[in-house]
């Protein structure tokens, strides 16, 4: 018996200022529909792609190709904030890194890495959340894991700031390779901005953009996921 509900695919361009869940909120309101989740949240100071899985379809998360992910970064030099990102307090200041010190510490962070995850993440120390402990001032001790970084496609370096395309794996911070690349390279960063712009198959130009979903909704794209055979 076919269902009523709504169900399906979509692909939201998500603001800066926002969160994912609350992207999540919206759309559960322009479709009527309770069961909507996303593939990978984004940071609310950043924007770009957010893959959302309406109605049945959230089902089938675990059958979809999400990887690699592709970020358009602006990392900037001469502060680290506790956060690792341009929303933190500044928390150490060092001299602008040379080119060459830069370029040679992004071959360092490419490839499968150890990384340790920023403390204003939603990683669980103890079981609680690490922004949860790091807001109430406790001091946070996040474990290395390990991701994997394809490539950076690095831009001009303009002495206090480095524009890169950065191709990663599940899992990976952009804000922490920031943060790590400065102190690799004996300066201190953090990251000022941030859009995603690919997941797998999945790209920011055939998004529609969040605020659109307060009009009519657009339809939801039909899933279809092809599981190899053993």
């Amino acid at each position: 018996m076919k269902s009523d509900s709504p169900e399906g695919l979509l692909l939201v361009d998500k603001p800066a200022g926002v969160t994912s869940h609350d992207v999540v909120d919206r759309v559960r309101r322009a479709y009527g529909e309770r069961s909507v989740g996303h593939l990978g949240t984004l940071d609310p100071f950043a924007t770009g792609l957010l893959v959302v899985l309406v109605g049945r379809a959230t089902r089938l998360a675990t059958f979809l190709d999400v990887e690699p992910k592709v970020y358009e970064a602006v990392i900037a030099f001469g502060t680290e904030t506790d956060t690792d990102d341009s929303t933190g307090e500044v928390t150490r200041s060092a001299p602008p890194p040379s080119e060459a010190n830069v370029r040679a510490s992004i071959v360092t962070l490419t490839g499968e890495i150890q990384q340790v995850p920023p403390a204003y993440s939603a990683k669980k120390v103890a079981g609680r959340r690490a922004y949860a402990a790091a807001r109430s001032g406790e001091a946070v001790e996040l474990a290395p894991a390990s991701v994997v970084v394809h490539r950076w496609d690095a831009g001009a370096f303009m002495g206090d700031t480095l524009s890169a395309t950065i191709t990663c794996g599940g899992g990976t911070y952009i804000r922490a390779l920031a943060r790590d690349l400065g102190r690799l390279s004996g300066s201190a960063a953090h990251l000022a901005s941030l859009r995603r712009t690919r997941i797998g198959r999945f790209d920011v130009a055939d998004a529609t953009p969040a605020d659109a979903l307060t009009a009519v909704p657009p339809p939801l794209k039909r899933l279809e996921v092809t599981v190899a055979a053993a």
